[in-house]
């Protein structure tokens, strides 16, 4: 090979090679700042996000950040009560998805899975298990379901009479800057209860889609009624 063909080829491979590069720092910082999805493996989330779904994160939603980072280059918006929101675990970093409960500010309590907000009790409506049956849940274990209305936002919820949890407290005051989450799968949910308040500048963005999930215990077969869903 002539060394002119030589440089030649080394010209077109370093060309292509920063070409990639600067494509996968856009389509990186892109997921960083703009917009991801998550792919969700426990049911914390039950009956609204399962195992297996894919969901789809809006960054933009509250702020923009600097990529790679959690430093904010401007803010038009915060979590507002019954938002699905992803966020940076105080614990060990991992990305967690809860529904915002508490507000700064806020009074939160809860007697026997009831909350209740600033001295009001959350309005709950029952609902009939047959809808959900065939969410995958823990064996041997009786599950009620009921509508949860959090500022008008409705979301289906549920608890697990004979699983250990904590059920009540006594009134906690939420920080300002902090937040109070919870999982709608309330017996079956790590959230504020047990690691605390979740700090403004660890929220990600807000979980607004299902786009694909997959059903992790039939060999991950899609489940296509749940493709591009609208979370509540």
């Amino acid at each position: 090979m002539s060394i002119d063909l030589k440089q030649k080829m080394s010209g077109f491979l370093r060309g292509w090679v920063g070409t990639i590069l600067i494509a996968l720092l856009i389509a990186t910082s892109i997921k960083s700042s703009l917009a991801d999805w998550y792919v969700v493996p426990t049911g914390s989330m039950k009956p609204n996000i399962v195992e297996g779904d894919r969901i789809f994160t809006n960054k933009l939603a509250y702020d923009l950040k600097v990529p790679y980072t959690t430093i904010h280059v401007g803010r038009w918006a915060d979590p507002q009560r019954g938002h699905i929101v992803v966020f940076k675990s105080s614990v060990d970093g991992k990305s967690l998805v809860k529904r915002v409960i508490g507000l700064p500010g806020d009074r939160i309590e809860m007697k026997d899975n009831v909350l209740m907000i600033n001295g009001k009790a959350i309005e709950y409506e029952p609902l009939l298990q047959k809808k959900y049956e065939k969410i995958s849940t823990l064996q041997g274990s009786d599950y009620q379901y009921f509508m949860e209305d959090l500022d008008g936002r409705r979301h289906p919820m549920i608890i697990t009479p004979d699983q250990q949890s904590i059920r009540s407290f006594d009134p906690v005051d939420v920080p300002e800057g902090k937040y109070f989450m919870m999982g709608d799968n309330r017996d079956n949910s790590q959230d504020s209860r047990y690691f605390g308040f979740v700090d403004r500048e660890r929220i990600l963005g807000r979980a607004i889609a299902i786009v694909i999930s997959l059903d992790y215990e039939r060999h991950y077969r899609p489940r296509t009624e749940r493709f591009f869903t609208k979370l509540p």
